[in-house]
């Protein structure tokens, strides 16, 4: 059975989504890097192992890349198949990001390369973008910009505000979330030559952009 690895910083409910979508593999451990961060709670109540590596414990940022790597694999058992970073605000050095390159995801609220970094829905309201949506995508050292794996859409309505659309995008990522990381799992998507690819028949492949009916 594969072992994935889920890492938060503060509620984590793409955390739960992914526990609750009972992925095929086992959740090893959910790790954050603040103990404070309610999704602790959350996971412990459903007999998910917690750790807690906090970042303010370590005198630099590879310092605590490198403990937190290494926490990872242990409580994988040697080597985590898939490590899936939701809500994990930490940016990760690229030594960290190499030793888990193919192995690390992250799922970002836009279509991407629209919108990196933080303010992604003020920043798609201010621009009067029609769609918007959250993108899944493998980890390069190069922030918000990796293979994309899964993206879903959703309409930008004149009546929308900034939460409005927040929580509209926020469905989206429960759904696109667990669909990725399932097909890593299921070994039914591939990272090639920097692209993502994926088997199966034609509907699993489209499935990889999500057009919701609202």
């Amino acid at each position: 059975m594969k072992n994935y690895v889920i890492l938060i910083s503060g509620r984590g409910s793409n955390m739960q989504a992914l526990i609750d979508a009972r992925l095929p593999g086992r959740c090893a451990a959910v790790i954050s890097n603040r103990p404070d961060a309610a999704g602790l709670a959350w996971a412990a109540a459903r007999g998910v192992p917690t750790v807690v590596v906090d970042h303010k414990a370590f005198p630099s940022r590879e310092a605590f890349d490198a403990a937190l790597a290494e926490e990872i694999e242990r409580a994988a058992g040697g080597r985590a198949d898939l490590v899936l970073l939701a809500g994990f605000m930490r940016v990760l050095t690229d030594a960290f990001v190499a030793r888990f390159t193919g192995r690390l995801v992250n799922i970002h609220p836009s279509l991407l390369p629209a919108f990196p970094g933080l303010h992604t829905h003020d920043a798609a309201l201010a621009s009067g973008v029609r769609v918007h949506g959250c993108t899944v995508h493998f980890v390069t050292p190069t922030l918000d910009c990796g293979p994309i794996i899964v993206q879903a859409a959703v309409p930008v309505l004149a009546s929308d505000s900034t939460a409005a659309l927040a929580a509209r995008v926020l469905a989206q990522e429960h759904i696109a979330y667990p669909q990725a990381a399932r097909g890593i799992l299921e070994e039914r998507c591939r990272l090639e030559a920097g692209r993502v690819i994926w088997s199966g028949d034609a509907t699993a492949a489209a499935a990889a952009l999500r057009v919701p009916a609202e």
